[in-house]
């Protein structure tokens, strides 16, 4: 800071020097007033240069692991449908076993038979609306091999494969098809293999829902986490700021004063001149 001559009034030194800090204290307390304004520490590159690539880049990070975290509920929701549809398929083989055990039957007659069988028919012909009927957005689950992959991380190689290899059909899972069952062959029907077939595919959907549920909470953590990481970066103190605002507005009052009694100084020369 250069030093004022009092006997030189063409330039005010000190009013300058005064001039000078003024403005560098409205600054500052301009910043500390926006951070209490946006409650960021950063609100420009300016501020921050590294703090600030690096909270964008944290920032990233956060969206891709909420975005994996939604691609993890819709993979979840995709199996809640597939485990509905398969309940309801065991349910409806459960029965087509019970009649069957009814059919073998010596008491039995003809027309007897003939009506379980068209009752075990019109059960496999439900199971196969099921199969048509269970979709996600459109897409058939069960109709056709579904094999598909979710992103569940922030990294696009960490992916989840989807897919139910058991086939689901009243043909695959009776040995034949509803509409060619007959008394003839209600005996042969494969129901006991169609069920654990079925039941293995219930047991490999909830192993899969734990796998999520798992994937679920890690997601949580790491976004709890770089969340918190960003905001000692980003975030400003309140209370830190509040007392820098106060100082800074006690030193704006006392610059401007003293601005003020520097530019009167030099009159105290008028006196020479008498």
């Amino acid at each position: 800071m250069a030093l004022a001559s009092g006997a030189r009034i063409n330039t005010n030194i000190a009013a300058m020097n005064s001039l000078a800090a003024l403005n560098s204290i409205n600054r500052d307390l301009g910043m500390a007033q926006e951070r209490l304004s946006t409650g960021k520490r950063i609100n420009s590159a300016a501020d921050d240069p590294s703090g600030y690539v690096i909270s964008k880049k944290m920032e990233g990070r956060i969206r891709s692991m909420n975005s994996a975290l939604d691609n993890v509920g819709d993979a979840q929701s995709v199996y809640g449908v597939a485990e509905g549809a398969y309940q309801k398929v065991a349910d409806l083989l459960v029965q087509v076993k019970e009649k069957q055990t009814r059919f073998v039957n010596g008491a039995m007659g003809a027309d007897e038979k003939n009506a379980i069988s068209t009752e075990i028919s019109a059960l496999a012909s439900e199971i196969d609306d099921i199969v048509t009927a269970t979709k996600f957005n459109g897409v058939s689950l069960l109709s056709s091999t579904y094999s598909q992959n979710f992103q569940v991380g922030e990294g696009s190689s960490e992916t989840f494969g989807v897919a139910f290899s058991t086939s689901v059909s009243s043909t695959a899972l009776l040995g034949t098809a509803a509409g060619s069952i007959t008394s003839a062959n209600v005996s042969s029907l494969t129901v006991d293999t169609g069920l654990q077939s079925v039941n293995t595919g219930i047991g490999s959907i909830g192993a899969s829902l734990n796998r999520l549920s798992a994937k679920e909470a890690n997601l949580n953590t790491a976004i709890t986490n770089t969340e918190a990481a960003k905001s000692r970066i980003l975030d400003s103190d309140i209370a830190k700021e509040q007392i820098r605002a106060a100082k800074m507005q006690i030193l704006q009052q006392t610059s401007t004063a003293m601005l003020a009694q520097a530019n009167s100084s030099p009159q105290v020369f008028l006196s020479l001149f008498r």
